[in-house]
């Protein structure tokens, strides 16, 4: 069989399997956050949750502050690794890797801002909500976003698309 046609295949696996977790990821952290905010704002249900200190308050804020930051320094180091081989292959795998990693990483800040928001009630974590949303839109693997990242010559470029075309 044809060389180029295996890289496709294995391309494609990975590919279709790293969308497939984005996806999952997605589907729990949208309506998780959607019922604790509607809670939030309905103001009338009480579920005798128990006053957390400040304290807590705070670093929960910090520590999603500073893992959306890790996570995005993460993923950008792990990207230079492409540079250092030529192989489509592995640059791809390398990319879907950082970017499963990245994306557990973002649903990890999802749940930690809901509960921050259940426990808290404070609009940071509806900001903390949205940023991580912002990264979940803008991070979602793409043929024409793996390409500019890895910088990917012409031919490189076309296998790619070819690899992570949908199969009908």
């Amino acid at each position: 069989m044809n060389p180029a046609i295996l890289e496709t295949q294995e391309i494609r696996k990975a590919y279709k399997s790293t969308e497939q977790l984005v996806l999952v990821l997605m589907i729990f952290a949208l309506p998780l956050f959607g019922m604790v905010y509607l809670y939030f704002t309905s103001g009338n249900l009480n579920w005798g949750l128990p006053v957390l200190p400040d304290s807590v308050f705070w670093l929960l804020v910090v520590f999603n502050l500073l893992t959306l930051v890790v996570q995005y320094v993460l993923f950008h180091q792990k990207i230079k690794l492409t540079f250092q081989t030529e192989d489509l292959e592995s640059k791809s795998n390398i990319y879907l890797s950082a970017t499963r990693s990245r994306f557990l990483i973002l649903f990890l800040v999802s749940i930690l801002s809901s509960v921050g928001l259940l426990f808290f009630k404070s609009p940071a974590f509806v900001f903390l909500f949205a940023v991580t949303l912002v990264f979940f839109s803008l991070a979602k693997p793409s043929p024409d976003r793996m390409s500019r990242l890895m910088k990917l010559k012409k031919e490189q470029r076309d296998l790619l698309k070819e690899a992570t075309r949908p199969d009908f």
